[in-house]
């Protein structure tokens, strides 16, 4: 087990700047300017602070600042949504996890879905212990987003009906189509339903298939919504899309939806 160990003054006046001016997360490079040294200095610097304890690396090239009373530092762990933030960004909490956040589901998910605008190589990243899913999107689709402060750090989530169409648009973010649908009925049963604007951010998203999905979720589960069945239905693209791309299942044809449908949705 590791513990904290004493440094002497000098160190302890540039750790007393992490910790004042430092963020909740800080690289070599945000940690150079804080303690005005170059970065070659800074980074063994904090490679010697989190040797002793005083500070804790999240990943390679990124630390944060141990509280003191912390036992054991190499187990202090920062809040995922925040190191999402730091990692991903540009980039917004979405799918499941906004789901959850949404109390649109009571599923509860042991990774952290996030869209970002960089390109990863791998779309499955583990950071302490905390596994991140990843999907790459466009910079200029980073809207509908909410706000949400954790301690001192605004995190961007997608709004519930983002959140909606998001799924919709690929169910894998959803969990599957049978998830998705069981979300699809939960927002049309709370406070966030939102028709007009569902309809608005569908048109943004230009994926027709968007609207079969819909059409054919609202009419399974006998959501009453007759607007979004008419728009649907008018906006449905030709040939057949998959109702949900993840099951490897062929299904049978919906000719009404142009879906083709390879998983039962529960009622």
């Amino acid at each position: 087990m590791k513990t904290t160990s004493g440094i002497d003054k000098k160190n302890r006046k540039l750790l007393d700047s992490l910790n004042r001016f430092g963020k909740n997360l800080f690289s070599v490079k945000d940690a150079a300017e804080i303690m005005e040294l170059p970065i070659k200095n800074a980074r063994l610097y904090l490679s010697y602070f989190e040797r002793r304890g005083w500070l804790s690396r999240i990943k390679p090239g990124l630390y944060i600042s141990v509280p003191l009373g912390i036992v054991n530092p190499q187990e202090y762990k920062e809040n995922p949504w925040i190191v999402a933030n730091k990692v991903f960004s540009p980039c917004y909490i979405g799918g499941w996890s906004a789901a959850e956040h949404w109390d649109l589901t009571d599923q509860i998910f042991s990774s952290i879905f996030v869209f970002t605008g960089r390109l990863f190589r791998k779309k499955d990243v583990k950071i302490q212990s905390t596994d991140f899913v990843l999907k790459l999107v466009r910079m200029k689709n980073i809207r509908h987003t909410k706000s949400v402060w954790i301690e001192n750090v605004k995190v961007q989530v997608s709004d519930p009906t983002q959140t909606i169409v998001d799924m919709l648009d690929d169910p894998a973010v959803g969990g599957g189509i049978r998830h998705v649908a069981e979300i699809v009925k939960n927002y049309f049963n709370s406070e966030h339903r939102d028709d007009s604007g569902l309809l608005k951010y569908i048109s943004e998203n230009n994926n027709r298939t968007i609207h079969k999905r819909l059409g054919h979720i609202i009419e399974t589960l006998n959501i009453q919504a007759p607007n979004l069945i008419e728009v649907c239905r008018k906006n449905i693209s030709a040939g057949y899309s998959i109702l949900d791309p993840t099951i490897k299942n062929k299904g049978t044809f919906n000719r009404k939806w142009n879906l083709r449908v390879n998983a039962e949705i529960k009622k």
